[in-house]
């Protein structure tokens, strides 16, 4: 069932996985996992993803799979990281039901602006905006910090966030408090201290970027102090590829397609079933 975000957030006691998609196969998976679950989730695209399918196309096979296969389980269709006002725009005009205006690469009072034309543009249609302060790293972001960056000075300001959420006017805000992007060695580790600091001055939803390497246990402090809704991307490329290896490993002749993918579904529809339980601290 396609519902707004707005309608998930306010059902949801915990906190709802945003699972990104760029084709039919994750497409299902996040679907199947969901709706085994009985939990709501948001399935989103980045502009990677529509660079590499297109934006109608990739739009249109989510709407379609979710009309054929979510049942009664709430799901909600998300543009993650739009960088550019231009694709906010077209996402809000095709029918997103939320966007993410990204301009945290900006300095803060063009970070402002874009954000707030972002949120006027969204709300004109009745679509939620979520917000970005801070700069939530990912493969080039590690590359800076083994050059010798910060990670901390990237970090939201509790300071700022109570300002940038009033002048934008957005309804969710993503915040950089120690998660990162992409798939790498180690492990991420949450600022508490700054998420609590951050919750003391806004009320609107936070949004948990990079969530696919925080471990279990930070995942669930960090829902009761106030993260709402968690983004998981690399976990699911991770499954799929796995799957994927494995099945041709041990099907060396396989060449139907269907077959090839079927495991990496169901890969995938295993870590959104155990991600959306975890998130909603079951």
């Amino acid at each position: 069932m396609i519902v707004k975000l707005e309608e998930i957030i306010k059902e949801s006691q915990a906190a709802v996985g945003a699972f990104n998609t760029f084709n039919l196969e994750i497409t299902q998976g996040i679907v199947r996992g969901a709706r085994k679950a009985g939990l709501p989730v948001i399935i989103q695209t980045t502009e990677n993803a529509i660079d590499y399918a297109g934006l109608e196309a990739l739009f249109y096979l989510i709407k379609a799979t979710l009309e054929a296969e979510s049942g009664e389980v709430p799901m909600a269709i998300h543009l993650d990281h739009g960088k550019k006002l231009e694709t906010v725009k077209a996402a809000v005009d095709l029918g997103y039901s939320s966007v993410h205006m990204d301009a945290s690469e900006y300095p803060f009072e063009e970070n402002i602006k874009l954000t707030r034309e972002a949120a006027e543009l969204g709300h004109q249609r009745g679509v939620w905006v979520q917000g970005e302060l801070g700069n939530i790293y990912g493969k080039e972001g590690l590359l800076k910090m083994q050059q010798g960056v910060d990670l901390k000075k990237l970090m939201t300001n509790p300071d700022q966030i109570k300002e940038f959420v009033q002048r934008t006017g957005v309804d969710t805000v993503a915040v950089a408090i120690g998660s990162l992007h992409g798939h790498f060695v180690g492990q991420e580790n949450i600022d508490f201290e700054k998420l609590e600091a951050i919750r003391k001055e806004i009320e609107i939803p936070i949004v948990l970027h990079g969530g696919s390497g925080i471990p279990d246990e930070q995942i669930k402090k960090a829902i009761q102090k106030g993260v709402k809704i968690i983004n998981v991307d690399t976990d699911l490329r991770l499954a799929f590829a796995r799957a994927l290896k494995e099945t041709l490993k041990i099907e060396t002749d396989l060449i139907d397609p269907r077959k090839i993918l079927q495991p990496s579904v169901e890969a995938i529809s295993r870590v959104v079933y155990d991600k959306a339980r975890l998130f909603n601290q079951i």
